[in-house]
């Protein structure tokens, strides 16, 4: 027995299928791909570019020497984050309460003053509310999250003296105080004063929570701001390190060691469902970090990373394919090293999301944290070919625009002068263009929608006003924090510590945007326009030939058509063109769309566009590209040709002022 399983040892150990087959090379794979593609372009088949014209590769060869990039959690899985965002304390408690019950171990405190509020945030005036709010949680147990605004400060000394009356020890806390002033102005569009008296106030807070034993991430370099504002993942990285930077500046100006005030920065992300990009993204944050640490004499540690399922992917026609974005998103920012992850509830776009949907985004995390066991392996992107180019060359471009706002004096002068987000719309333009010619397109919104989608349920409240009127502020710009602490702990106010409203640093402000924006308009529109009339406004086919010339392009204008809410009158189509003037008159619409083959079009497509102009067509549409015959077709009555690649969104646009769609 001994001998057999010897010999069925020696087997296995020789047994190599690899040396049965030639080791295949990249030259060699290019001479088939030129075979197949029978002198088509390989860049324009095969590579595509991201924001930032890195170009992305269909094949790539491994990176055997690649090192793994170290990151915060070690054999441990991510922070599984749930907003606190409902405006009643009461209601935000039993919301947050349930959470904690079903998995989630970090919880974001969203102000309604906050960028990320979306409307809504916790409604706190004083000490109680936040009391309230936080009832039966044990703040010495969880991660808590400030999600930085221009109150952040005030939100600080809440918490601070909250813990001081629960008696908790502040060491004991996990608390992200989300201090952020460069964040929070670049979505408010302003500073409360010049940068050095605004990083000095910043600065005077960290050291008076240092003074009272919280540690950790005080401090949040958030650059969902610049994600929402069309921002490429270079410009994301740049800023990153310039934020830091900048605070890093103002910490030690402050009177703190560089090495101690390292250790109070963290950082935020959005990351959208590009899964490439999206580890990349984190992986190359940690990457150019470990530079600065080098270049400033740093001890190397592993930096902290929240990330947030990003905000302008999200759409709110079809909302169910939100699910699948965010597990996308988790899939990415779980490989790519997130230290915590916050996914944002499906349906909120529409509103306040139910529990159904917090629910839900909490599962998300569940499900692939503890049925995948994503966070077991340190970097599993480490090695690949695909994913270390392209961390690379993002290292290089971010490196780059750093280098250029430092050059320019750095991220607070860059900001307040304007540069920053001229920057910012030269890459948001270049997207907003791959959207309307859906290059980048929106599952459910500009592809493949649903004109008979049921409605979701949101929770039907007001949204709280996070203005505090003049009349009832009493604080003062530089009021010290542990004043502001003792004033909320006897029982004074938010507004008795926020200080009248004064002449301010403005600049333009970060646009926060969602791709799907401009095509949800269009739909509300034809929506509106159907509840008023009875009926969605209508495009007549004028389909050329039998069903299987014509229907592959009838389909897909009907689906089109479908983007902007914007039906078709169907038919098995004509041969004759008086029959198709008579049935456009039947039909009552207003314009019509030519669909057929190439061939059919050669024979009808310009009597059939003069036809439907005699007939009432105030506008005759063309599917497929003109051609030769563009100048016979446009004389003949033809007012557009919609084809593949067209700015659908321009088209839809002409088409409702044909329809009287009203914005």
């Amino acid at each position: 027995m001994a001998t057999k399983t010897a010999l069925m040892t020696d087997r296995q150990a020789n047994l190599s299928l690899s040396d049965d087959f030639e080791s295949p090379t990249h030259e060699a794979w290019l001479a088939l791909i030129e075979k197949m593609l029978k002198g088509g372009d390989f860049e324009k088949r095969l590579v595509s570019q991201t924001a930032d014209a890195i170009k992305l590769q269909p094949l790539y060869q491994q990176r055997a020497d690649a090192q793994a990039i170290g990151r915060g959690r070690v054999a441990s899985t991510w922070g599984l984050c749930q907003r606190i965002d409902h405006p009643d304390p009461k209601i935000a408690n039993e919301l947050a309460l349930a959470d904690l019950e079903q998995g989630a171990y970090c919880l974001a405190l969203v102000s309604p003053d906050s960028a990320t509020a979306r409307g809504y945030g916790l409604a706190c005036a004083n000490l109680d509310d936040l009391d309230r709010a936080l009832k039966n949680i044990a703040l010495d147990m969880i991660t808590l999250r400030v999600e930085p605004s221009s109150s952040a400060r005030r939100t600080a000394a809440l918490i601070a003296a909250l813990v001081a009356r629960r008696g908790i020890t502040p060491a004991q806390t996990n608390i992200a105080f989300g201090l952020d002033p460069l964040g929070a102005a670049m979505a408010a569009g302003n500073l409360a004063d010049d940068w050095s008296t605004v990083g000095a106030r910043m600065a005077k807070t960290v050291l008076a929570l240092r003074d009272k034993g919280f540690g950790g991430a005080l401090i949040t370099c958030d650059t969902r701001p610049i994600h929402e504002a069309g921002g490429s993942e270079a410009l994301e990285l740049a800023a990153a390190l310039a934020m830091a930077v900048t605070y890093l500046r103002a910490l030690t100006d402050a009177g703190l060691s560089l090495d101690d005030s390292v250790q109070h920065l963290s950082w935020t992300m959005a990351i959208d469902a590009d899964q490439f990009t999206g580890i990349a993204k984190l992986r190359a944050l940690r990457a150019l970090w470990a530079r600065i640490e080098e270049a400033s004499g740093i001890p190397p540690r592993p930096i902290n990373i929240h990330a947030e399922t990003a905000w302008r992917m999200m759409t709110k026609r079809d909302p169910s394919v939100n699910m699948l974005r965010a597990t996308m998103v988790t899939f990415a920012a779980s490989v790519g090293g997130a230290d915590s992850l916050s996914v944002l509830p499906y349906t909120l776009p529409l509103g306040l999301p139910d529990e159904l949907a917090r629910r839900i985004a909490r599962n998300t995390q569940t499900i692939l944290m503890e049925e995948t066991n994503l966070w077991r392996v340190t970097d599993p992107a480490a090695g690949s070919g695909a994913y270390e180019t392209l961390t690379d060359e993002l290292c290089e471009r971010a490196w780059a625009l750093f280098q250029e706002i430092e050059a320019a004096g750095g991220m607070a002068q860059h900001l307040t002068s304007g540069a920053f987000q001229k920057t910012v719309a030269a890459t948001r333009t270049a997207q907003e263009r791959a959207v309307a010619h859906r290059k980048a397109p929106i599952t459910g919104t500009s592809e493949f929608p649903n004109l008979s989608e049921m409605p979701e349920t949101t929770l039907n409240i007001a949204k709280p006003d996070p203005r505090i009127p003049p009349e009832t502020r009493g604080g003062t710009p530089d009021q010290a924090f542990d004043d502001m602490v003792d004033q909320l702990a006897k029982g004074g106010t938010i507004a008795s510590i926020t200080p009248p409203p004064s002449a301010r640093l403005a600049f333009d402000k970060l646009p926060s945007l969602r791709r799907a924006a401009p095509f949800e308009k269009l739909r509300d529109a034809a929506d509106a326009h159907a509840s008023k009339h009875g009926k969605r406004a209508t495009v007549f086919l004028a389909n050329l030939g039998p069903v299987s010339e014509h229907t592959t392009r009838a389909m897909w204008i009907t689906n089109l058509l479908a983007v902007g809410g914007i039906d078709v009158t169907i038919n098995e189509g004509f041969t004759n063109t008086s029959d198709i003037g008579l049935a456009f008159a039947e039909s009552g619409a207003l314009a019509a769309c030519i669909c057929g083959a190439d061939k059919t079009y050669d024979q009808l497509a310009e009597t059939t566009a003069q036809t439907l102009k005699t007939a009432g067509a105030g506008y005759v549409a063309l599917a497929g590209k003109p051609g030769p015959s563009e100048g016979e077709l446009q004389a003949a009555g033809v007012d557009t040709f919609i084809f593949a690649g067209v700015d659908v969104l321009l088209t839809l646009e002409t088409l409702h002022g044909v329809l009287s769609i009203a914005a």
